[in-house]
């Protein structure tokens, strides 16, 4: 039974393909021809499955597109030479990334350790002050489960009230918190 219903279903591709275009035709039997040797040139230069799967199928679709969509004289080479283009490209935009992120890591550094330490020093009062702010119920929970360190049955059974309860105060406190932090 199950060969009969994978023979009926390449039946019914091999039917689709045979009304596909002349010209989508080549693209597909260069993928089956070429496909697997693109795909391991790939991984040598990316080493990244999505980074191997973008890049082919940037390479399939340019070649697809190819001047009219007319199928290129060598189509080997132009799938290997658009293949390793594009993992070329993909690395330099990679190395960019790098380099924007690493300029803001040494001026967040150059800025100073102690400036970290001032603004250290003032969030924790801010939040000192804004958590003294809070109701007494979500003071509570909020103290014991985040400044003792409880679970939140220690803390339930403590403030006698359930578990459930005590995540639903924390989660208040907390919103209540960032809403007041933000301004």
């Amino acid at each position: 039974m199950f060969t009969e219903s994978v023979g009926y279903e390449l039946w019914g591709e091999v039917a689709g393909l045979s009304a596909m275009e002349a010209s989508q035709k080549w693209i597909l039997s260069a993928m089956q021809r070429h496909g697997p040797e693109l795909v391991r040139m790939l991984w040598r230069i990316l080493g990244s499955e999505q980074d191997v799967c973008d890049a082919y199928q940037s390479t399939f679709l340019q070649l697809a597109h190819y001047e009219g969509r007319q199928k290129p004289k060598h189509v080997k080479a132009y799938l290997f030479r658009t293949a390793s283009n594009t993992a070329i490209s993909m690395l330099r935009h990679r190395a960019a990334e790098k380099r924007t992120l690493s300029k803001a890591t040494n001026k967040a550094e150059a800025t100073g350790p102690w400036m970290n330490e001032i603004d250290c020093k003032f969030l924790a009062e801010t939040l000192r002050h804004y958590v003294a702010q809070l109701p007494e119920h979500l003071r509570n929970v909020i103290t014991l489960r985040d400044l003792a360190e409880l679970s939140y049955a220690e803390v339930g059974r403590i403030l006698g009230i359930s578990p459930a309860t005590a995540r639903v105060y924390r989660c208040k406190a907390v919103q209540l918190l960032a809403v007041w932090m933000n301004k």
